[in-house]
């Protein structure tokens, strides 16, 4: 196994193939035939002398020493990113790109500091990926953004989170409910009701049922809807009651009553999270020190965290 053997473009084919588990798909994302891909993977697998890559349902998946591949490609082709990005900016001033996984209730927020970032570094690049926990989770195991915005955050020792923003989870209800202006009453009142509820692994979900767990109770009839838009209009339309981040309703006109029950509105906060085990670019570093006060500057005070001038010193500690 010499590395001499290795390139650059060996290692860009083989995480295109990892993050799309398709030769085909991976060759279009690179602008290659199928046959120039599968000959480079044929080169790298001769070179690693084991096999990288085993098909599960259909699915290409590393290996265990294709999984171990993998992770040194992300750190080699990040290095010399980064190292092409300190040129550009020695050259140009603050340039480059800047990658970003999102869940989606933070679209809400995101896109109007993200304008103005964009205004105050016109040279810096911005990819903007939403999508639902799920999603942003495979993305962020995968290594393929600078920096994550989740309101339930991924464990382990590689995650480095930190509070952002406030981002309750209130109760609503159609128009015209009977628990509407009704105080005292618990979720064991509303046992009859209809539940709309997001996809397994929703963090919304996932902190409901935790709080439901604690009481003892189960959702007794649901109805999955993956959007909150749609969760948003089934209520207004009388299809049952919801539990939505208070930042999704605000961004709604939809005609919905909040109900005041005993433990709600629930406390959940956006994290914002990168990898320690990745070194930040630049560019993820310049976003790190404008939240702060941009957030503060344009949201209302009730939704900031009380640490969030801490933020770069927990991201950045040597800056």
């Amino acid at each position: 196994m010499n590395v001499r053997h290795l390139s650059f473009r060996l290692l860009q084919v083989y995480q295109a193939v990892v993050q799309t588990g398709s030769i085909s798909q991976a060759a279009r994302q690179l602008h290659l035939t199928q046959p120039t891909v599968s000959i480079q993977l044929k080169k790298l697998t001769d070179w690693a002398g084991e096999p990288l890559l085993e098909s599960q349902h259909g699915t290409l998946v590393p290996s265990r020493v294709g999984a171990e591949l993998y992770r040194a490609s992300q750190d080699v082709l990040g290095r010399f990113a980064d190292f092409s990005q300190f040129v550009q900016s020695a050259r140009a001033g603050n340039s480059g790109s800047l990658s970003l996984g999102i869940v989606t209730t933070a679209k809400y927020i995101l896109p109007p500091l993200l304008a103005e970032f964009s205004r105050q570094f016109p040279h810096i690049e911005l990819i903007l990926n939403i999508g639902n926990r799920a999603q942003i989770l495979s993305r962020f195991e995968q290594q393929q953004d600078d920096l994550f915005l989740f309101s339930h955050p991924p464990a382990g020792n590689q995650v480095l989170a930190r509070r952002l923003l406030k981002n309750p989870l209130q109760l609503i209800a159609p128009p015209g409910h009977w628990a509407v202006d009704k105080s005292g009453l618990g979720m064991a009142d509303l046992k009859d009701e209809r539940f709309l509820i997001r996809e397994p692994g929703s963090a919304t979900r996932m902190m409901l049922e935790s709080w439901l767990s604690s009481q003892g109770l189960v959702l007794q009839k649901t109805m999955q809807i993956e959007s909150n838009e749609a969760i948003r209009l089934s209520v207004a339309s009388g299809l049952g009651l919801a539990v939505l981040s208070a930042h999704t309703l605000k961004a709604g006109t939809e005609p919905v009553e909040q109900l005041q029950l005993k433990g709600l509105p629930l406390e959940s906060h956006w994290y914002l999270v990168a990898r320690r085990d990745r070194r930040l670019s630049a560019t993820a570093a310049q976003l790190i020190r404008f939240l702060p006060a941009q957030l503060a500057q344009h949201l209302d005070p009730a939704w900031l965290v009380s640490d969030l001038a801490r933020l770069p010193d927990d991201f950045l500690p040597d800056n």
